[in-house]
């Protein structure tokens, strides 16, 4: 009986393991970024966060920038599309 109890806790974290490996969505050229105004700040020292591409549905899909209250000492890294082994995925962008 333990061994079979054994067994199954370690069938149970491998098939943890692997679904937690995060897999790339890529594309096989890159979208073109849609062309939008962006809206005039709401409020002073407004930061602009530029857009970002989510993967939704199959594809990806692009989501407007929004304004957020900027970060003390703290940078934004716009997201980028980064080359992988079977064309492109979105890198998201983030505060550093």
């Amino acid at each position: 009986m333990k061994k079979i109890a054994k067994i199954g806790l370690l069938l149970a974290i491998t098939g943890t393991l692997f679904t937690s490996c995060a897999a790339d969505y890529y594309v096989a050229d890159r979208p073109a970024e849609p062309v939008y105004v962006r809206p005039p700040a709401p409020y002073a020292g407004a930061y602009w966060v530029p857009g970002e591409w989510i993967w939704r549905g199959g594809r990806y899909t692009y989501i407007n920038g929004y304004y957020v209250h900027s970060r003390p000492g703290r940078s934004y890294v716009r997201g980028y599309w980064h080359p992988v082994r079977r064309g492109y995925a979105w890198h998201r962008g983030y505060w550093r």
